[in-house]
């Protein structure tokens, strides 16, 4: 029996990250030469070992907690050291801290012992330069051998990265066996009651690298925020530590910055996800989301070119610094463009971004390129010509499925069946309908021509989603995922739905129907909202995408539900995701399991998720906007107020939101009435009138036949 090469498991991993660099160790502090354990650094892991020894013996791990946005602590027992009886006298305190481009460690030895310490303090090390594709699909590895020169140093260098470890007053050893597998150590002499501290760090040389840490501090603001619901607040402060780390810039120019999509496999830019990520991250300013926007501007399609995806005016997927090939015959050119939604994402970024004050001097010259994008909606969105935009894979070797929900299985029939390609996705209708608004309205407001087209583009949208998608579910009419090849709705019930909220696709008895379906507990008795229901024969509660929840996709609909006042939906969606943040220490995964609550009493890790993960990390700040109800139109001269937070979510007080530039406040109390500080004069407020009662949601019961 042929074994199989495993992905390797992560969710039990303690992570740390600045961007592009970050590191994968045990819940000890260990870093182990097994799994996807190592330091990494754009694409490829520069340490692939790092085992602390006191004596040759492991430290018995105590606990850890975070050490600032970019570092963790670890505390360790030495119970041979130090006084004899019960209560340990010898503690090792391991601090490890990311920097650009390096990691450095403090060793600290602390004794409260009554006699001496005597001990030898080893770390040893061990680098293979591995691929970030190889580690992931659990590919074997060799570590490389290490050189020596000056006292205290290491040196590893290969396919055009040199790795560099300094250790002050250590003794190196890395002759004959230990050439790949080399060792500092230290001799610790304490007194009575003594301490020493240790250092040791690491430095990579990357020039071919495509993604740098940029210069500074965040461009966002920082909210403050004082709630009912301390969850929320804890999610809030950890998650934007999360975000500050995962930002990134291109080489050659740092001034423009994105979110890399997440730790490991994903830290560098990925169209869909920096788009997501930025904007869910507009109420704290617009500098991230013009950023992404000029990073992704630069790179958009020019040519026709099957071998990438790329097509005028396609928006990428991913950027690499080498072809990616993690295996399944899937192999990715280092720019590709193999992404449905990119594009119309792009789009409604830029409208957003100008509705919460981006400046004019900042949109207009990106205004050739939303001209560009809408004439790829226009001219290669559709290649059959039936109205609706479908994706089909032209390499033969790229992403079967293209939208977010990327996986080769993602898209099932309600009897588990696989739809065959070419695919029309439900959201990215939606998406599409909200570019072609949304570029109207930047069209007229800078005077370009087109913006009639558009909105006539998305009036036939309209009618032909309503004609091809709205079938009969077990909890009636639904919008099914997909269309397949043969023009046939795949009928399953998904998450995709939530997204097609807001976009204007649907009329508003639609957007209640869509609600009520979301609030069933086939789709929401997890812990946010699963991204296929329990009646569906593909639902498996660990499937990437048919059953499992993602946090994104969770926030994203949560939000939608929230704007359009489905109140109870989208507080039940809250409830979920607080719940799971406080079961994951406020550390949000990229997707977590999809079994009912009472199973477990919490949600069950993912193995392999991305920790932590962009748009998971900003799906705190749209949680965050929901429950203030901040909703801006900056050129339109009005903000709405309309906040989730209330008499449920308990009262919230948030400071130094951002709208035109200027620090803004949101006082909701537990009544629900929200006041407003520090907007510019020029806007208005506007309240909304009272949501009318709710329809129940539908009985967890399918309608009878």
């Amino acid at each position: 029996m042929t074994e199989r090469q495993l992905q390797p498991l992560l969710h039990e991993l303690v992570g740390v990250v600045l961007a592009p660099t970050s590191t994968l160790g045990d819940a000890a502090g260990q870093i182990r030469p097994t799994g996807v354990q190592g330091v990494f650094h754009a694409d490829a892991r520069v340490l692939s070992r790092a085992e602390l020894r006191v004596d040759d013996r492991e430290p018995e791990g105590l606990t850890r907690g975070p050490a600032g946005p970019h570092g963790v602590r670890f505390v360790g027992l030495a119970r041979w050291l130090g006084d004899p009886g019960p209560d340990p006298t010898v503690r090792v305190e391991r601090l490890r801290r990311v920097s650009p481009g390096g990691l450095t460690e403090e060793l600290r030895i602390v004794s409260t012992a009554s006699v001496p310490v005597r001990a030898t303090v080893t770390v040893e090390l061990g680098c293979d330069l591995a691929p970030i594709e190889v580690v992931k699909t659990g590919g074997a590895t060799e570590p490389l051998e290490a050189k020596t020169g000056q006292p205290g140093r290491l040196v590893w260098s290969a396919a055009g990265i040199t790795v560099t470890v300094t250790a002050e007053g250590a003794t190196v050893d890395a002759t004959g066996v230990r050439a790949t597998a080399p060792r500092l150590s230290w001799p610790v002499d304490l007194p009575p009651r003594g301490e020493s501290v240790l250092r040791w760090g690491l430095t990579v040389e990357d020039p071919r690298a495509v993604v740098v840490c940029p210069p500074g501090e965040p461009a966002w603001s920082r909210a403050t925020l004082r709630a009912d619901d301390r969850r929320l607040v804890r999610l809030l402060d950890r998650s934007l530590d999360d975000l500050r780390g995962l930002r990134l810039a291109e080489t050659g120019a740092p001034a423009d910055v994105f979110l890399g999509a997440g730790v490991p496999w994903f830290l560098t830019l990925f169209g869909r996800d920096s788009l997501w990520a930025a904007r869910m991250m507009l109420p704290l300013g617009t500098d991230l989301a013009a950023g992404t926007l000029r990073v992704l501007a630069r790179r958009q399609g020019t040519r026709v070119d099957p071998a990438s995806g790329e097509a005028p005016g396609k928006i990428l997927h991913e950027l690499r610094r080498h072809e990616f090939a993690p295996g399944d015959g899937l192999r990715l050119p280092p720019a590709y463009y193999g992404t449905v939604d990119a594009t119309m994402l792009w789009v409604n970024l830029l409208h957003d971004a100008w509705r919460w004050g981006l400046p004019a001097d900042q949109v207009e010259p990106l205004l050739p390129h939303l001209d560009a994008a809408l004439g790829w909606l226009a001219e290669h969105a559709d290649a059959d010509g039936d109205g609706l935009v479908e994706y089909i894979d032209t390499l033969g070797h790229g992403l079967a499925n293209q939208g977010w929900k990327d996986s080769g299985d993602a898209v099932r029939f309600r009897d588990g069946t696989l739809a065959a390609p070419p695919i029309v996705l439900a959201e990215v209708q939606g998406y599409a309908h909200e570019a072609a608004v949304n570029g109207a309205a930047l069209l007229d407001a800078f005077g370009r021509p087109g913006g009639e087209r558009w909105r006539e583009y998305a009036a036939r949208l309209a009618g032909r989603f309503r004609a091809a998608f709205w079938v009969d579910g077990p909890y009636g009419p639904q919008p099914a995922l997909a269309l397949d090849r043969d023009k046939r709705p795949v009928d399953s019930l998904t998450s995709n739905i939530g997204h097609l909220l807001g976009t204007g696709l649907l009329t508003a008895d639609e957007e209640a129907q869509v609600a009520r379906l979301l609030a069933t507990e086939a789709l929401s008795g997890g812990y946010g909202l699963r991204t296929m229901s329990t009646d569906d024969a593909g639902f498996s509660p660990l499937s990437y995408h048919c059953g499992s929840v993602w946090t994104h996709d969770t926030a994203i609909v949560l939000a939608n539900l929230a704007r359009a006042g489905f109140r109870d939906a989208a507080l039940g969606l809250a409830d979920g995701l607080l719940g799971a943040a406080e079961s994951f220490d406020y550390r949000l995964p990229e997707l977590y399991g999809g079994d009912d609550r009472e199973l477990l009493g919490r949600p069950a890790p993912y193995p392999a998720a991305c920790r932590p993960q962009a748009w998971a990390a900003a799906g705190a700040v749209l949680l965050l906007q929901a429950a203030a109800g901040l909703y801006p139109d900056v050129p339109g001269g009005t903000v709405r107020l309309a906040p989730l937070a209330g008499p449920e979510l308990g009262a919230v007080a948030v400071e130094r939101l951002t709208v035109a530039g200027a620090p803004v406040g949101v006082t909701v109390d537990r009544t629900g009435h929200p006041t407003v500080t520090g907007l510019p004069a020029h806007l208005t407020v506007e309240t909304p009138a009272p949501v009318p009662a709710q329809r129940p949601a539908p009985t967890d019961r399918p309608v009878p036949a």
